[in-house]
């Protein structure tokens, strides 16, 4: 006789309601991941059509080479820990050290700004801040700091990709499940115990995600080394120096080659580690309790340190608005509307084809990340753990590497999409899907599979499960997906500089053209109408997203009404 359990875990690997979605996500994946990078990493080992290795031997033997690999991973390893740190931080003071509402309100929304905003404006800030000629470090203090090289490019990449973590980590954090930290408060533990032995231990996918992508995000930078990096050059800017500056194509293909083995090794680390232990806190029983509360001493740090590190992105953000609105920023700073008029004078076309394609790609990336999460966790459909690190690649290379690879793959028949809309839409959502996808992952893994068993116990199929079951569930996960794929889409710079054609405009490119040409108070001022754009429509999406989910909220979850 067969038990439920093992009739479950046998329907997983083998139903049918899983064929199609898992087929398509999979071909999509193909198409647009492998595919592309294939004809890339293909440019590396050939020279006019015939085997090649000298660029191999090059890098392999230049001591310029290995300092760029030395440098990648340093900054890689640097930006990895710092983010996570500080997303934990923040998500952990806005759950659970619980500010007063309008200041949660505030520390919140500026958490989550240098997610919308180009890759070079927080770069362009922190120079007219922190550089030699800075108004804080020459017109305050009198000094004259060099922002440029590791110290500077650490600090602005810190700032930008810490907002990703934050998201993971407040996500995993309001599913935790309150009566597992009461259980054991109740059995004698201090609260520095239970976060150590119960807390903690549950958000091991949030930091191993986190790690991951912090590293990966690193790896594949290119608008801030290129802006504040100095002479410390890492691979991402080494390859497009070699593809856009020398016209070398096999060296930028072998340098983008490298970049995938740390990617590689990354995600292996944070597989093993995630698989060692279960994660499940959200079961579908009827909870109540306290949970663990920061009070006191702590509570009161915690919440110096994210309002600090608030104050410090406010006054970045507050800094490129100002840029935009003076004459000369450290010469002359008379108010003027000049930028702007400079901006709007370019016409609302790169406008509204940004805003376009960056909504056509968000939903397939949230999507397709989540399809991908549930077919590696949920299911023992072969290749699963390939189809996860391959799902990831678009992030992992340099986006200037995916430009090229899409340009490789798609300029001619049978597949000839270059100079169209689709070919940027899919750039777009592939650069993108990582995100939502580590995400999506981090959440199943704490969902325990009872829910989905009872569910289909009581008669519901996959996909009634799925959708009454666990996409309520992942509607924190749906909405950081959602979030980080639009604003990277509205901000993506390096992977459709080369795909942007007459046709369509975007914004990021007018705006390195702007500053290519020193117009930099109106490229400061078109970055102010992107950030004004992204905040509107973010606001649309985060109220549409939480309005769907608010049905299904894990506490109060009846089974037995589907």
């Amino acid at each position: 006789m067969i038990t439920a359990r093992a009739w479950w875990s046998r329907r997983r690997a083998i139903d049918p309601a899983l064929l199609f979605p898992g087929l398509a996500t999979v071909g999509l994946v193909a198409l647009f991941v492998v595919y592309p990078l294939g004809r890339v990493l293909a440019e590396g080992f050939l020279k006019r059509g015939e085997i090649d290795l000298a660029a191999w031997v090059s890098v392999a033997t230049k001591p310029v080479y290995l300092r760029v690999l030395w440098n990648t991973l340093l900054l890689g390893a640097i930006t990895a820990a710092t983010t996570t740190v500080a997303g934990f931080v923040t998500a952990f003071t806005l759950v659970r050290a619980r500010p007063w509402g309008p200041a949660a309100l505030a520390m919140r929304g500026l958490v989550l700004l240098p997610m919308i905003a180009p890759p070079f404006a927080l770069a362009l800030a922190s120079i007219l801040l922190f550089g030699r000629s800075g108004l804080v470090t020459r017109g305050v203090f009198g000094l004259e700091v060099s922002l440029y090289g590791l110290p500077g490019l650490a600090f602005v990449q810190f700032v930008t990709f810490f907002p990703v973590a934050h998201l993971l980590f407040e996500g995993l954090l309001r599913a935790v499940d309150p009566s597992v930290e009461e259980a054991a408060l109740n059995l004698g533990a201090t609260p520095g115990r239970t976060f150590r032995t119960v807390t903690l231990p549950l958000l091991v996918p949030g930091i191993a995600g986190s790690v991951l992508l912090g590293f990966i995000e690193s790896l594949a930078d290119l608008g801030n080394p290129i802006l504040i990096g100095g002479d410390f050059n890492t691979l991402a800017v080494q390859s497009w120096l070699a593809i856009v500056g020398q016209g070398n194509f096999q060296m930028g293909a072998v340098l983008s080659t490298i970049v995938l083995v740390p990617s590689l090794a990354v995600f292996v680390v944070q597989r093993s580690w995630v698989a060692k232990a279960s994660y499940v806190s959200v079961t579908g029983k009827p909870s109540s309790g306290r949970g663990l509360a920061i009070e006191g001493a702590a509570r009161a740090g915690l919440q110096l340190a994210t309002g600090a590190l608030a104050s410090l992105v406010l006054l970045l953000y507050l800094t490129v608005l100002g840029a935009s609105v003076v004459s000369v920023w450290g010469g002359d700073y008379r108010p003027t509307m000049a930028h702007y008029a400079v901006a709007f004078g370019r016409g609302w076309s790169a406008l509204s084809d940004t805003v376009v394609l960056s909504l056509g790609a968000t939903p397939i990336a949230a999507m397709a990340g989540m399809v991908v999460a549930y077919l590696v966790v949920r299911t023992r459909m072969p290749g699963r753990d390939w189809l996860d690190f391959v799902a990831m690649l678009g992030a992992a290379v340099p986006g200037t590497v995916v430009g090229i690879g899409y340009l490789l793959a798609f300029n001619k028949p049978p597949v000839q999409l270059t100079g169209g809309w689709l070919i940027l839409v899919a750039a777009l959502a592939v650069r993108s899907l990582p995100t939502g996808q580590r995400a999506a992952v981090a959440a199943l893994q704490q969902i325990s599979p009872s829910l989905e068993e009872a569910s289909t116990n009581l008669g519901a199929d996959t996909i009634t499960t799925f959708r009454r079951v666990v996409l309520p569930l992942l509607r924190p996960a749906l909405l950081a997906g959602m979030v980080f794929s639009f604003t990277r889409n509205m901000t993506a710079l390096s992977s459709i500089i080369l795909l942007a054609s007459p046709r369509w405009k975007l914004m990021t490119k007018e705006i390195l053209d702007l500053m290519d040409v020193g117009q930099m108070g109106a490229a400061v001022a078109y970055t102010s109408i992107l950030i004004a754009i992204v905040v509107a429509v973010l606001g649309v999406l985060v109220a549409a997203v939480d309005r769907w989910g608010h049905s299904g909220e894990r506490r109060g979850l009846d089974i037995s009404r589907l």
